[in-house]
């Protein structure tokens, strides 16, 4: 198998059918990956697996609430009836800041919100994903990856959306701990953090004129990021060649780079 031929390989997506999630499976796809798409929306769904029509891949849909174990378990078992394995899985599911109050005007439901939404659905979907991963491992097949989208708010914090900063800083501190854990069975755990991308959220900030000046400066980026930037990460990782790349991060600022 050439380093970067994922035929035959098959990588869930959880909340893949938008945004950078899409970019990812459209990516995998095309290398020959076989997808399946987990998410809440069964009408989105079906789009993001019509816009991977005419790839090398196949495609498969879900429908799942990544908060819920059992209703990812199912999904897990549901995969695996389709497919037969499961390579990789790439939890891209979550919700952003959700406003600009202080964290002492938090309420309680909207801090179990944040963490639920954004952590709990990591945890679901590796730990099922990790289950069958490892069991493989034992029967000689000793491959998997694991794959969160994270934030640079993890890293720099962020004023105002102090919570959503943790819960990313929660999912890395995890996905470095899987990495110790489940390298011995040849799985590797790794975060990809994005920076600014291209999107409509963003052209919004770049017309205001007092962020362009006062905040823009203090962003370390080359460019904007495009979500094809994490097809790439995403395919890398899928290989063999990213087998040494266990917890590492890897950032997005226009290109990627790991530390």
């Amino acid at each position: 198998m050439n380093l970067f031929d994922l035929s035959g390989r098959v990588a869930v997506i959880t909340g893949g059918n938008g945004g950078i999630g899409l970019g990812i499976a459209q990516a995998l796809a095309g290398q020959g990956c076989n997808v399946s798409i987990w998410g809440r929306n069964a009408d989105k769904n079906k789009a993001a697996a019509a816009s991977l029509a005419g790839l090398s891949g196949k495609v498969d849909t879900r429908v799942c609430d990544v908060t819920d174990p059992t209703s990812v378990n199912a999904a897990m078992k549901a995969t695996l009836d389709t497919f037969g394995r499961v390579d990789g899985c790439f939890a891209n599911a979550g919700i952003g800041g959700g406003g600009r109050r202080s964290f002492i005007e938090r309420t309680e439901e909207e801090w179990r919100t944040m963490f639920a939404t954004n952590l709990d659905g990591v945890f679901h979907a590796f730990q099922a994903a990790a289950k069958h991963m490892t069991a493989r491992a034992e029967a000689g097949d000793r491959f998997g990856r694991l794959v969160a989208t994270s934030s640079l708010a993890s890293i720099f914090g962020t004023a105002r959306n102090e919570h959503y900063a943790a819960t990313k800083a929660a999912i890395n501190a995890l996905v470095r701990a899987l990495g110790v854990e489940l390298a011995r069975h040849g799985v590797t755990a790794n975060a990809i953090l994005p920076g600014w991308i291209k999107s409509d959220m963003t052209s919004g900030l770049m017309a205001n004129e007092k962020f362009v000046a006062n905040v823009m400066p203090r962003i370390p980026v080359r460019r904007f990021g495009e979500a094809s930037d994490f097809g790439g990460i995403a395919v890398y990782l899928m290989s063999k060649a990213s087998s040494y790349h266990t917890a590492d991060t890897f950032v997005i600022d226009g290109g990627y780079t790991a530390f």
